[in-house]
């Protein structure tokens, strides 16, 4: 068979493929139920018949990226390739990490020359993350900053706002003089005040590096040099948390919020540790609604002495027996 013979027949094969392209397109677009119009459904990655509402294939890929943009410069802005940045690492996610499995691509182990190679890489990689002691201080102090807010089980979003405020420390030479894990300590405590979940001192100290006089002092150091909007704690923000340790019900809940707001309403509150005043309000609630708790149970939820509960506790059913039914 000659060349323009072959040549002539592929010519009318694909022809003929193109011709009948736009029938299967077609049928392909068609509902097999009904023969109505299909059409795509990129919130439940489906494709259904307008008409009928029949699935026709379902577990489609949304290749798409998970952000939306309203307008160009939107969309320029949050275009990216790889993570997003963040302040919670002194490089803000930005540089390369080199994994410590020493596998390959295909999860095959690396020969010990290879080995050898990836840990000189790793350490110079390391060394050029920080550049400087300052980078080096920042780095050490968002370790300090994720480690306690991992132990005290704070949010994401308290662990960057106390990135962002250590930052700021930094930037305005604020540290001379004070300890990294102080001022990092410091900074978690306010975060967490300024966004409503707040840890006493006793709890912050406790996971700290550094003693309870140290963290109140930088903190209101801090506090004042950065002109920071943290509002007096409130005694019932501890509430949830303690009720929630001692396996209490939304009823002994409910009245130790009620406990509270009569003994803000008196007046009582005014130069008491709100968490005293929260733990002791947990406490009464709990006998005022018969659930076994003791005062020892209570101060070691609380971090707080028997004897400051004790005290708040006679105060604040007082103030209810004195309220107006």
């Amino acid at each position: 068979m000659s060349d323009t013979t072959i040549q002539t027949r592929s010519g009318e094969r694909r022809q003929q493929e193109s011709e009948e392209s736009p029938e299967r397109s077609s049928e392909r677009e068609e509902c097999p139920e009904c023969g109505g119009r299909l059409v795509s459904d990129t919130e439940h990655a489906e494709t259904v018949c307008d008409d009928c509402g029949l699935v026709v294939e379902e577990g489609e890929i949304d290749r798409g990226p998970e952000w939306r943009a309203f307008d160009a410069g939107e969309k320029d802005e949050k275009s990216r390739v790889g993570a997003p940045t963040t302040n919670m690492m002194h490089d803000q996610g930005l540089s390369t990490n080199i994994g410590w499995q020493d596998k390959d691509a295909y999860g095959r182990s690396l020969s010990s020359r290879q080995r050898q190679k990836m840990q000189r890489l790793r350490t110079w990689n390391e060394r050029f993350r920080t550049r400087d002691s300052k980078e080096r201080n920042l780095k050490q102090a968002l370790g300090e900053i994720d480690r306690m807010a991992s132990a005290l089980g704070l949010p994401e979003n308290v662990r960057e706002t106390a990135s962002v405020i250590y930052r700021r420390a930094l930037e305005e030479d604020l540290l001379p003089g004070r300890s990294i894990e102080g001022v990092a300590t410091a900074s978690l405590y306010a975060s967490a005040r300024q966004a409503g979940t707040p840890r006493s001192l006793d709890e912050i100290s406790a996971v700290s590096r550094v003693e309870k006089d140290e963290v109140a002092r930088t903190y209101r150091y801090v506090v004042r040099e950065l002109g920071l909007e943290v509002k007096p704690a409130d005694p019932e923000q501890y509430v949830p948390r303690f009720a929630s340790d001692l396996d209490l019900s939304d009823e002994t809940e409910r009245r130790a919020r009620s406990l509270l707001s009569t003994a803000k309403e008196k007046g009582i509150h005014s130069g008491k540790s709100p968490v005293g005043l929260a733990a002791a309000a947990v406490y009464a609630a709990a006998l005022l609604t018969n659930e076994k708790v003791t005062q020892n149970d209570v101060s070691e939820v609380a971090s707080i002495s028997e004897v400051t509960i004790r005290n708040r506790y006679h105060e604040l059913l007082e103030a209810e027996e004195g309220a107006p039914a």
